[in-house]
């Protein structure tokens, strides 16, 4: 014979406070879930774009799939790299620098060839184009877009070497690259670099979105830690932002392009007098297995 049946009171039924507990906190993972799924911006200390960058004429956009762990650590691994030094001028600039750096290497800024002197850094600093970390040794940290400009060989544009102000001749052997100015993604850096460098053999009337085609996939960041060629004895952290990129147009053998004034934007045209300019960029097209990864 059956056993009788329970009385429903009996059984362990949910209250319904534990059931609307229990809704409440679906909706909550559901919700929680879709906003990390859907990414804005990043969380790199050091970068300050958005991952959604303005999109240009012709050009797509990046990829935002953005690998932050090796910059995260170079970050963790000095913990002043955030307190930032801002100076009035070169001359406090000079001062605050020289305990702090080699003498023997400080006396070669602006002597040895291809080197810059405290008035470009200066600039740079008052620009936001770099930041002085105040810590011993100070460390100079840049953001930089490199642009692998791509022929119709697959040969890689590189910049060979650069003739200065002061008659000097810089060794580079790498793509073009452009110092990122604040809050500016790096499609508009590459933009840019490629009409302020490559401008000059460009038909002047061609609108520089009109001939420039950036792969939305070939987009890499990583971070190198160095010291200055530019500036001997200073540290440098520099954040890379690598894309692929074809510009119509160019010459196909060598060729060089003029810069009719790098500091044209300054607002202290003496300190800009002062600084180390570029004047002439010469550039080779290089098979692609030469170029360092």
């Amino acid at each position: 014979m059956s056993p009788p049946l329970q009385p429903l009171t009996n059984l362990n039924l949910p209250s319904l406070p534990d059931l609307l507990l229990t809704a409440l906190s679906v909706c909550f993972l559901f919700t929680s879930s879709r906003s990390h799924n859907t990414p804005t911006t990043t969380n790199c200390p050091f970068l300050s774009f958005p991952l959604k960058p303005r999109r240009f004429l012709k050009i797509p956009a990046m990829s935002n799939n953005i690998s932050t762990s090796s910059l995260s650590s170079s970050s963790s691994s000095n913990p002043n790299r955030n307190n930032r030094r801002n100076f009035v001028s070169p001359q406090s600039l000079s001062e605050w620098l020289k305990p702090r750096l080699p003498s023997d290497s400080f006396a070669t800024w602006g002597v040895k060839p291809g080197t810059k002197n405290v008035h470009n850094l200066w600039l740079e600093l008052s620009q936001g184009e770099t930041s002085l970390d105040d810590s011993e040794p100070p460390v100079r940290t840049v953001q930089v877009v490199t642009v692998r400009v791509v022929g119709k060989d697959g040969k890689i544009l590189v910049e060979s070497h650069q003739e200065l102000s002061d008659g000097k001749v810089r060794e580079r052997g790498r793509p073009l690259s452009e110092k990122m100015k604040p809050n500016e993604d790096p499609e508009s850096a590459a933009v840019r670099g490629i009409k302020e460098e490559l401008g000059s053999v460009i038909n002047g009337e061609t609108e520089i979105c009109d001939i420039v085609m950036i792969d939305p996939n070939s987009y890499e960041m990583r971070v190198e830690e160095r010291n200055s060629g530019s500036y001997p004895g200073l540290p440098g952290c520099y954040v890379l932002h690598i894309l692929s990129a074809t510009v119509e147009g160019l010459p196909e053998g060598d060729f060089c392009t003029y810069e009719v004034d790098e500091y044209d934007d300054s607002d202290d045209k003496k300190v800009a007098h002062q600084a180390v300019s570029v004047k002439k960029h010469f550039w080779k097209w290089v098979s692609a297995d030469s170029i360092q990864p």
